[in-house]
């Protein structure tokens, strides 16, 4: 496979996947690639999207085509209407003690927030946004909690290290308190789809 014929495989992939692909995934698919180059097609191909509205932006460690930030107004009217679950300030409030404070247990959970947090960690447990990550050394062994990979994907964020200040958090808290209607945020899978329908039109 020459140059030219790798590089649009790269970006056929990234772009038909629903999820961030990996660099791992992607050197599966390309064995006779080296890891270094398929990134430097991948920064080629970022470099040729810069008059375009779209993107490959890292995201949960893995490669995802999305629209561009500033047509973030435009692709909010394609979702209008649509409803998706979303987060209530419990489970927010919940995730991001867990987020920032990862591996935690319920008690200490329950020590910030000041109430029971019993049904919300099943409902963060059942949408895949945290897993149980073990047991504590301590008196009774208490579950411990932590953040997942669709959590990172759910916030468009790469790694951990890119999670926003706690008064960030707490003005989203606020903002989802007196929203009131709820247009969903384009997630990054999403973006991937509309991108699809674009380039179909």
């Amino acid at each position: 496979m020459d140059k030219k014929q790798l590089k649009k495989a790269v970006e056929a992939i990234i772009f038909a996947s629903d999820e961030p692909v990996s660099i791992n995934r992607l050197e599966k698919l390309f064995p006779e690639v080296k890891k270094a180059e398929i990134e430097n097609i991948i920064v080629g191909l970022n470099r040729e999207y810069e008059a375009h509205a779209f993107t490959i932006l890292k995201v949960a460690g893995g490669y995802q085509m999305v629209t561009k930030p500033e047509y973030h107004d435009w692709v909010k009217q394609l979702y209008a209407g649509r409803t998706r679950p979303r987060l209530s300030t419990a489970a927010l409030e919940t995730l991001s003690i867990i987020a920032y404070k990862q591996p935690v247990s319920r008690i200490e959970i329950e020590a910030i927030r000041g109430v029971n947090s019993d049904g919300v960690l099943g409902t963060l447990l059942e949408r895949g946004l945290i897993v149980i990550k073990g047991r504590a050394e301590t008196v009774g062994r208490p579950l411990l909690y932590g953040t997942t990979d669709e959590f990172l994907k759910y916030f468009g964020l790469n790694d951990l290290a890119e999670l926003p200040k706690p008064s960030e958090i707490e003005a989203m808290l606020k903002k989802q308190e007196t929203a009131e209607t709820v247009v969903p945020e384009v997630s990054t899978s999403e973006a991937s789809q509309l991108n699809k329908k674009s380039g179909e039109e």
